[in-house]
């Protein structure tokens, strides 16, 4: 098949699961003999812009003409069989599904998180869940709390693309990719076109590289920021440190906004190491050397990318148990599941996984075999080719239908 990828790739300062999905589908498919191109903007690229187009970006957020023109010339010229698109902010907008009607190509997009349906993506204010903006056509509770980035103003374009580009949205991509079960049936609650949402979990490469012993610590792997549970596993840890630790280390590795607070709070601690940000290679030894990977998110997490990379090492999870950990993890068999936000909670189970070490390796084989069941590339490349040729039979019936209706 000829594909032609659409991205906007986020800021390399921080890590980037989408970035890191979007690249192996890419290298996937290649391997597998597709044709596959990109079409893409770099937000790194904006810090080297003028003033005036620096403030000039947000308006281009809910409709970039100029993206528009470009792209469909492009698709006019290559003619891909089909374009996928996962993350259009802030630098392509959605004049990209525009641009693909434009020139006849059906669409395909990945939803990695909830931005369908919430400005900022996490359906989530001030650490609890929220849904204010699901459901009203106009999400003005966003902008009144400025949940995005805590700014009413940097909320702004994302809540006037959400409401100028639903409709695009929901009827110009012929296939919605939700990564979880969980994210669709949100999604889905919410009024998204349920014929339109298919299930696709991300694949995750084999890292070659598997947990052989016990292994040596604890990891928490991924951006530092409160949605993804740092405060809450500092805290988990202290209560663990006080009643006399458990035996290993705790890892934090990555970057954002709680950096400077995760660093002042591991400095001079033998019991914590924080490791700042790993390429994929240390990720790998990381996770393989881990005794489980802890991911105590207090969002709804539309997939989580570190829980599958750590099955696929052979090593068990330590999850919130909501979102899509719940479909991920087993609690009790490849992994455990504490209550979403529960600092005692989470305490319990860090003790409970490394205390029992027989009981332990056997989660890790379980979470080995998932893997390989549903996470694997070769799964995750039938899956995604199937999905590429369900848009295009569905835009070949909807042609047909089109024609048929025309004659009569």
């Amino acid at each position: 098949m000829h594909v032609l990828v659409v991205h906007n790739r986020y800021a390399s300062a921080q890590p980037s699961g989408e970035n890191k999905v979007v690249d192996q589908e890419v290298e996937l498919l290649r391997a597998a003999g597709h044709r596959v191109e990109v079409f893409e903007r770099r937000s790194d690229d904006i810090a080297a812009r003028s003033l005036l187009a620096k403030a000039a970006v947000p308006l281009l957020v809910p409709w970039n003409p100029a993206v528009r023109t470009e792209l469909a010339a492009r698709l006019r010229t290559e003619r891909p069989d089909v374009v996928h698109v996962h993350n259009v902010f802030p630098l392509l907008s959605p004049a990209v599904l525009a641009a693909c009607a434009d020139a006849g190509v059906p669409a395909v997009a990945t939803l990695h998180n909830y931005t369908q349906i919430c400005p900022p993506g996490t359906l989530q204010r001030d650490g609890r869940p929220c849904a204010e903006c699901v459901g009203p056509p106009v999400p003005l509770p966003a902008v009144r709390h400025g949940c995005y980035r805590g700014s009413r103003l940097a909320t702004v374009p994302l809540a006037v693309s959400m409401s100028v580009n639903r409709r695009r949205w929901w009827t110009g991509v012929e296939r919605f990719l939700c990564i979880s079960a969980a994210q669709r049936d949100v999604l889905v609650r919410a009024g998204m076109p349920a014929e339109r949402l298919a299930v696709k979990h991300n694949f995750v490469p084999d890292p070659q590289v598997r947990r052989s012993g016990a292994g040596e610590h604890l990891l928490y792997l991924g951006r530092l920021a409160e949605t993804k549970g740092v405060r809450l596993l500092m805290a988990a840890w202290d209560e663990i440190a006080a009643g006399g630790g458990v035996g290993v280390p705790l890892v934090i590795a990555g970057a954002g906004p709680l950096e400077r607070e995760v660093t002042a709070w591991a400095a001079g601690r033998d019991d914590v190491r924080y490791a700042g940000l790993y390429d994929t290679a240390r990720c790998r030894e990381a996770i393989a050397r881990s005794v489980a990977v802890v991911a105590p998110s207090t969002w709804l997490e539309a997939f989580g990318l570190v829980v599958v990379e750590a099955m696929a090492a052979g090593v068990p999870a330590v999850a919130a148990g909501h979102g899509a950990f719940v479909e991920l993890v087993e609690d009790g068999v490849a992994g455990l599941l504490h209550r979403p936000g529960e600092q005692a909670s989470l305490a319990a189970c860090l003790r409970r996984v490394t205390a029992e070490p027989a009981r332990n390796r056997e989660m890790g084989r379980a979470a080995r075999r998932r893997y390989e069941q549903d996470f694997s590339p070769a799964v995750g490349l039938e899956r995604l080719v199937e999905e590429y040729r369900t848009a295009l039979a569905g835009r070949t019936e909807s042609r047909g239908t089109q024609s048929m209706g025309g004659s009569k």
